[in-house]
């Protein structure tokens, strides 16, 4: 197929605050959704689908070499280092071969060893699936578990005897069906026992995808009979669950974007009157912890690089400070245990992990070995534990497991990431560079090339960010990432405003009306780098997925000569149609993100003169791979397919545009370890074909 498939267009109109919008390309979404049955919807994406296919023949053997570099630095029977939680040790391990894991345990007194969770049997037979939250009892006597068989998220809890003392073969559905049938609810979340290991505390979803209702389910009880523990009634909020370190407590936690509110349930009675911490007030943020009577609450409430305070759990609003604010170090979580706690966080952007005594004094920071990294805690279920679990890995070095001496300070490597096909370090060399984006704020972007690589603009480069939701991008290792650095490309992550790669107020200057400062960062930051001689306009392959697949579409609006090749995978494009649909599953939750432009003229102004959908124009496009997921239910295919179709129809070049729709997936892609892989390899092999690197 070497013509690209035309959409058709079909008039259609809106009209918002006087502004009327044409859409011709509207009916991509099929009113039936999530059920997509539409002929003429499923003739274009298969057309779309073909035509990818077509297009990608001729460089299969590329995509294959690829996949087998790929695969051949994945340790195929890796398996994660067991760790103690009550009388047991846990970890999970692949076979061979395998697209999914087994989860093991074994006596910590001794015995055998134990398969309580095989993926691979759950897998068996079905194009997708997904393992969701797993939570095991704490007499270690029941599992419970959630899977989703399609990429709808909306996912179906199971459970399973550990002792093989009874069986337990109910389950709490997740259905899939039609907006508006109450038959879609299913369930997304955390799992959290009871103390007592009888029943369990579940998110459960409504037929807008919005998780508003928290369920008590006692084992042997039909589901039906499940207890509502609480409903949220704004649209905006979200709810789930968690424990406390401790165990003791039960945390139901409303959130929004930007706002707060937690109530504390007794871990062995759920259906007590909860404690409320503090109710929701505007822009306050908070999490909690607990150790004996006292209250860690860790929030934003005075300052966006947060602090932590303490409170009595029989007054929980009478917050006294015990960790002022920094203007360096941004305090992103608090964890408490027995005889102390521990504090994570970024200064100057970089991971940083505080040990501090609850009797006080100066706390223990951990020392980390190079200019730029990823660190942090791992896995550590036990409240009085004296070694703690960390991880580490930089852009050069593999992932390692620690195990910490919190009395000792002696740092214990358990495991390194093994690469079975060899790796070695010395051959490539990174930075952490400051780039002065237009308004002269200094952008940190972290980078790794290879040893030889020439400063003289003749190299191509990768370069990816994200930028919204406050999420900062680790400069952490990649073994994909390799078969690009080993063709001579440099890899760059330009951590711009919108994530909080800084610290809140980093977030908060790349959203609402700050938003466009996320996409001139980018922008700025591939010009320094250029100017810098790391590359040049036109050598630039760019990515960015979901929010970043957003980032991507408004700077090849933008500034399209300096792209080479473009990766915008589910992209969110059609940003103003999507916050005016109130109906849409996150629509009302991400209002405090981007605006309301129902209600706020400004706010629709805004959205408007940046959404890439409604900014593309007649002028020269780069290359470009686009894809999305027929049952995303967070960036909805007509998303990308509308994208597609409007780029088509509009731009004046000749470059590639291909469209590609898992058409049993959802936000995620593929599932399985070596399916994703392969779409990594298609994604890597058009970057190098358009950038002139094919081998």
């Amino acid at each position: 197929m070497t013509t690209p498939p035309i959409a058709a267009t079909r008039p259609h109109s809106f009209t918002h605050h006087g502004v009327t919008i044409e859409d011709p390309w509207a009916w991509l979404r099929d009113p039936n959704y999530p059920d997509v049955d539409d002929k003429d919807v499923l003739a274009y994406l298969e057309a779309e689908n073909a035509y990818f296919e077509a297009q990608m023949a001729p460089h299969r053997p590329l995509v294959d070499r690829l996949y087998e570099e790929m695969k051949a630095r994945i340790k195929e029977d890796e398996s994660t280092v067991p760790q103690k939680d009550g009388d047991w040790l846990y970890w999970t391990a692949y076979e061979t071969g395998g697209e999914y894991r087994k989860w093991w345990r074994r006596p910590v007194a001794g015995g055998d060893d134990q398969l309580f969770l095989d993926e691979v049997a759950l897998a068996a037979g079905k194009e997708y699936f997904r393992l969701g939250a797993v939570a095991i009892s704490e007499d270690g006597r029941v599992m419970a578990y959630s899977t989703d068989d399609d990429g709808s998220e909306r996912y179906t809890i199971r459970f399973e005897s550990l002792t093989g003392a009874e069986t337990l073969d109910e389950i709490i559905p997740g259905a899939a069906g039609k907006w508006g049938d109450t038959s879609i609810e299913g369930t997304i979340g955390n799992i959290v026992f009871t103390s007592d290991g009888r029943g369990i505390l579940y998110g459960l979803t409504d037929e807008n995808w919005r998780t508003r209702t928290i369920k008590y389910h006692v084992l042997g009880t039909p589901s039906a009979d499940d207890a509502t523990l609480y409903y949220e009634y704004d649209p905006v909020f979200s709810v789930g669950v968690s424990e406390t370190s401790d165990r003791k407590w039960i945390a139901l936690v409303a959130s929004s974007h930007d706002t707060t509110e937690i109530r504390l349930y007794p871990a062995n009675d759920p259906l007590a009157e909860p404690i409320m911490v503090a109710p929701r007030k505007p822009g306050r943020e908070y999490d909690v912890d607990t150790h004996g009577d006292t209250l860690f609450v860790h929030t934003n409430d005075i300052d966006p690089m947060w602090r932590l305070c303490t409170a009595p759990i029989a007054t929980p609003g009478e917050w006294t400070e015990l960790i002022a604010p920094s203007p360096r170090f941004y305090m992103t979580g608090v964890e408490c245990f027995a005889d102390f706690f521990i504090v994570e966080g970024r200064e100057d952007g970089l991971d940083q992990v505080e040990i501090h005594g609850y009797d006080g004094g100066a706390p223990k920071r951990l020392s980390f070995p190079e200019a730029s990294y990823a660190a942090g805690t791992g896995d550590n279920p036990e409240y009085d534990q004296t070694v703690i679990r960390l991880g580490y890995e930089s852009m050069v070095t593999p992932g390692t497991v620690y195990d910490y001496d919190v009395a000792s300070g002696e740092m214990t490597v358990l495991k390194t990431q093994t690469i079975p096909s060899g790796y070695d370090a010395s051959g490539y060399e990174t930075q952490r560079l400051e780039i002065a984006a237009r308004d002269g704020t200094m952008i940190p972007v972290s980078i790794v090339y290879p040893k030889d690589f020439p400063r003289d603009g003749s190299r191509p480069l990768f370069l990816y960010s994200y930028g919204a939701y406050g999420h900062a991008i680790a400069p952490g290792f990649s073994t994909g990432r390799l078969s690009l650095l080993d063709r001579g490309m440099a890899y760059a992550i330009a951590h711009i405003r919108g994530g909080d790669d800084l610290g809140q107020q980093w977030y908060h200057d790349g959203k609402l009306e700050k938003r466009s400062n996320t996409f001139t960062d980018f922008v700025d930051v591939a010009k320094g780098l250029v100017a810098q001689g790391w590359t040049s306009a036109g050598k630039i392959a760019i990515a960015g997925r979901s929010a970043g697949g957003e980032l991507m579409g408004a700077v090849v609006n933008s500034d399209p000569d300096l792209w080479g090749a473009v990766i915008a995978d589910v992209p969110f494009v059609d940003v103003l149609n999507t916050m005016l649909d109130e109906s849409l599953p996150l629509t009302p939750g991400e209002w405090p993100e981007w605006g309301n432009p129902i209600e706020d003229k400004a706010a629709f102004d805004l959205i408007r003169g940046y959404s890439p959908y409604d900014n593309v124009r007649a002028q020269d496009y780069p290359p470009m791979f686009i894809s999305g997921g027929l049952n995303d239910p967070r960036v909805t295919y007509w998303e990308p397919a509308k994208w597609a179709a409007k780029l088509r129809a509009t731009k004046t070049d000749d470059n590639l545009l291909l469209l590609k729709t898992n058409m049993g997936a959802g936000h995620g892609g593929k599932s399985g370890r070596f399916e994703s892989l392969r779409e990594g390899a298609e994604e890597h092999a058009f970057v190098l074909w358009q950038l002139g690197v094919e081998e």
